[in-house]
């Protein structure tokens, strides 16, 4: 019996001490873990457990390279290999799922594609145009003739070349220095000169010179040969049509003012030019006229990513003043000579038909519209839907014909001068003034202006 106690004793105390080894040993292992959480290594650990995705690993453990590297060794680093198996080897194989697998393949193309892990947060749209420094440079309205045609209103056969003659009609188209077809397509079809009709183009200089080498060149060759261009010292850009229109103005004062009518339009559009004639027969040229696709109530276009975009601090009515689609547009020559006083008094404004609008409600001139200017192009009508909108037919009633191609002038032109066309039935298409589309909701949503283009379908 004495045995047996002294035998249970001893297990007791074996026990006990088995208790307290394992009691300091997890404390060992608890002070350890301890220790690694609060050195040096800490941001390591951590981004050992938390790593998502393949390109955020990769990033990470660039990072972590470049810590290990730049740390001084240290006696805790070295037993980093042997972790505690508690947290992290559940967690390491997160990261070798089928999401990592399929990611390998794209990371290649993500690089490619240059999208960071920023694309969750949009980036503003920035606008088509530099408006602070338009602001700042819209007093500068003065710029040098460089290529000017100072006889271009004289007749043929007229003595004297500092004399000015009656001219009827001046066609004025504008026009870029690389766009060398259009113009050549346009001095072969409706803007051939007569002896009561002249032509000129109104040019700037190329913003990007070196998208057409020697342009300057080509401009002085394609003036001492046609005597047909005239070209300013700005940069021909899109909100500097403005100055292309006063400086236009200015030239006609000058240089031609006892023209009768003038034409105004681009460069690629179809003009019917007899039906123009036509139309003028009743009209006065001492008398304020100006005809052509008026757009009324047209409301500035406040969408950045427009072409059209104005902001408020540079228009902040609602509405435009009345004004003329600038793909062609008749005027008088008085009317002309008073827009060129009146457009000096106005603001520039970087949208050129606007503009002339301001100029028109400044003295008072309430632009009139006529169907057969389509600066918006034609539309098929949706009850015909099998009419063919380039049958030679239809354009034979109309004056202005906006958007078409170099192909498509000339064929035009020569579809309705031949002598074996025959038009059984004269249609006279309808068409009503520039509306704003009306959404689902009833109300009316902002669109460009030049969105309805040639040849397409109406609802």
């Amino acid at each position: 019996m004495v045995t047996l106690r002294r035998k249970g004793c001893y297990i007791k105390g074996d026990v006990m001490c088995t208790m307290l080894l394992l009691l300091l040993f997890f404390l060992l292992l608890y002070l350890r873990q301890v220790l690694l959480s609060s050195e040096w290594d800490k941001s390591a650990w951590k981004l050992e457990i938390f790593r998502p995705t393949t390109s955020s690993r990769t990033l990470l453990g660039t990072d972590e390279a470049r810590v290990a590297k730049e740390s001084p060794p240290s006696p805790v680093s070295r037993s980093k290999p042997h972790l505690p198996p508690c947290e992290p080897k559940s967690k390491r194989p997160q990261p070798k799922s089928k999401v990592q697998s399929k990611s390998k393949g794209k990371t290649k193309s993500r690089q490619k594609k240059v999208t960071p892990t920023k694309t969750s947060v949009p980036l503003p749209t920035l606008p088509l145009f530099d408006f602070p420094g338009y602001l700042r440079e819209k007093d500068k309205r003065n710029f040098q003739l460089l290529i000017d045609q100072p006889r271009k209103c004289q007749p043929e056969g007229s003595k004297g070349a500092g004399q000015s003659h009656e001219l009827y009609m001046l066609i004025a188209v504008k026009s870029v220095a690389a766009d060398f077809d259009k113009r050549q397509v346009v001095r072969r079809t409706w803007g051939k000169e007569t002896k009561s009709i002249r032509t000129v183009f109104l040019l700037g200089v190329p913003k990007n010179r070196t998208a057409l080498p020697l342009w300057n060149q080509l401009l002085t060759y394609e003036s001492q040969t046609f005597e047909d261009i005239l070209l300013w010292d700005f940069e021909d850009t899109f909100f500097n049509l403005t100055l292309k229109e006063i400086h236009f103005l200015e030239w006609i004062n000058h240089t031609c003012p006892q023209v009768k009518f003038i034409f105004k339009g681009d460069a690629d559009v179809y003009v019917n030019v007899d039906n123009i004639m036509e139309m003028l027969q009743d009209e006065k040229s001492d008398q304020d006229l100006f005809v052509g696709d008026i757009i009324v109530n047209a409301k500035p276009i406040r969408r950045r990513s427009s072409k059209y975009y104005v902001p408020e601090f540079v228009y902040g009515s609602a509405l435009y003043p009345s004004y003329a689609g600038g793909g062609g547009f008749v005027m008088s020559g008085y009317t002309a000579r008073r827009l060129s006083a009146s457009c000096q008094q106005v603001e520039l404004f970087p949208i050129d038909d606007v503009f002339l609008g301001m100029c028109l409600q400044l003295i008072g001139i309430k632009p009139s519209r006529h169907q057969g200017f389509r600066t918006f192009g034609i539309p098929r009508p949706s009850a015909a839907p099998h009419l063919q909108t380039f049958d030679p037919c239809f354009y034979r009633e109309l004056m202005v014909v906006h958007s078409l191609s170099v192909p498509q002038i000339w064929l035009m032109w020569n579809l309705l001068h031949d002598p074996k066309l025959s038009c059984h039935n004269r249609t006279r298409p309808t068409s009503t003034a520039f509306k704003w589309k009306i959404g689902k909701s009833g109300k009316e949503t902002e669109t460009d202006y030049d969105e309805k283009r040639v040849f397409v379908t109406h609802d």
